[in-house]
């Protein structure tokens, strides 16, 4: 199975422009997913992932009620890698956080010569900033020449876990 170095994983959630989807619990336990912009803070093998969201969201209430949080990245082209950063949500209110934040997030997807227009926009009162501490990845790609995907699980900074294969059509559940 390829394994993704603590490089690697850093290299593939900050390439381009891909969107995170943030998965929480509603306060009835409904699941809820949404796809958001982020960056990264830290180093390889140990980092934060970081976006913004609204007080009043979904997901800013269910953040703010229990914190915890699973965030699924992938690349939509062969061979279909994705990393999910399963982890804690810090959160800040604090406004120049935010629109710093907000600022890097704008000019990662919308190019540096519009960042501090972004950051300006979703920089404001009401507005949260999200740090997702990653004690646990999964780490999964695809070799289409090969019916049986392979699923990694590790934690970051630390030698590889289990390994776990699991056929397509095995009925085992992913």
């Amino acid at each position: 199975m390829p394994q993704m170095s603590a490089q690697e994983i850093w290299d593939f959630l900050c390439a381009g422009t891909r969107t995170a989807h943030v998965a929480t619990a509603s306060s009835d336990g409904r699941p809820h997913v949404k796809p958001v912009w982020f960056v990264l803070d830290g180093r390889p093998g140990d980092f934060q992932l970081v976006f913004t969201t609204f007080a009043d969201s979904v997901k800013g209430r269910s953040l703010r009620r229990d914190g915890q949080v699973a965030v699924s990245v992938d690349d939509p082209a062969p061979p279909y890698s994705f990393v999910i950063v399963q982890g804690t949500a810090q959160i800040s209110d604090d406004l120049g956080e935010v629109r710093a934040a907000a600022t890097r997030i704008g000019g990662r997807y919308m190019g540096d010569d519009r960042a501090a227009e972004f950051g300006a926009r979703n920089g404001v009162p009401g507005e949260l900033l999200v740090r997702v501490t990653a004690p646990r990845l999964a780490i999964d790609h695809f070799d289409i020449s090969s019916p049986v995907p392979a699923v990694a699980i590790v934690a970051p900074g630390k030698p590889r876990g289990k390994t776990a294969s699991r056929g397509v059509n095995s009925g085992e559940r992913r």
